[in-house]
């Protein structure tokens, strides 16, 4: 598979320099514009707005900034599960629908990144894994769109489900700035 001509050559070049295959799906996130792009076998299939950190970006953990770089999904949680359901530590603990819940900042579905650039997303300090970096839902979604999180990468609830439903886990994912 060739995707050259759809994703950006930066996440082209970082898959060749650690032999890296690229995979049926590949999501972009755009920082800048607060966008993350759906490709399919090497065709841009749809865009999705997106909500990042409010700190800007960085790959230092306890930052709550956004990482650059080539991560994967490494795990899916919350398939099946309603719009709203709300995680505490990738665990059920209530639903957007319960007032205490109403402002909940990890919802609907999980897909938890794993960096894949040892020394820069992956390993150390500045591991996205051990950091907790997600693409997941939030219980306000006014914020989508805007820089609002604390690392991660929010999506409103729809759109998540959609991707969580289609992509398996191990799709790569590529962040940039711009």
């Amino acid at each position: 598979m060739n995707f050259k001509n759809k994703v950006p050559e930066a996440c082209v070049a970082t898959c060749g320099r650690w032999k890296i295959e690229p995979t049926q799906f590949v999501l972009t996130v755009n920082i800048s514009r607060q966008t993350v792009s759906l490709f399919e076998d090497d065709r841009f299939v749809k865009k999705f707005r997106c909500s990042t950190s409010r700190f800007g970006i960085g790959q230092i953990e306890g930052s709550n900034r956004t990482p650059l770089g080539l991560h994967r999904i490494a795990e899916k949680i919350g398939g099946g599960e309603l719009a709203g359901t709300v995680f505490k530590a990738r665990e059920i603990i209530g639903h957007t629908s319960q007032p205490e819940f109403a402002d909940a900042k990890i919802t609907t579905r999980i897909l938890w990144l794993e960096g894949l650039e040892p020394g820069f997303n992956q390993g150390g300090n500045v591991d996205s894994h051990t950091r907790y970096i997600y693409i997941h839902g939030t219980g306000d979604q006014t914020t989508i769109g805007r820089l609002a999180s604390f690392g991660c990468i929010h999506l409103a609830d729809a759109d998540l489900i959609s991707l969580f439903d289609l992509l398996p886990s191990g799709t790569l994912v590529w962040i940039q700035e711009r």
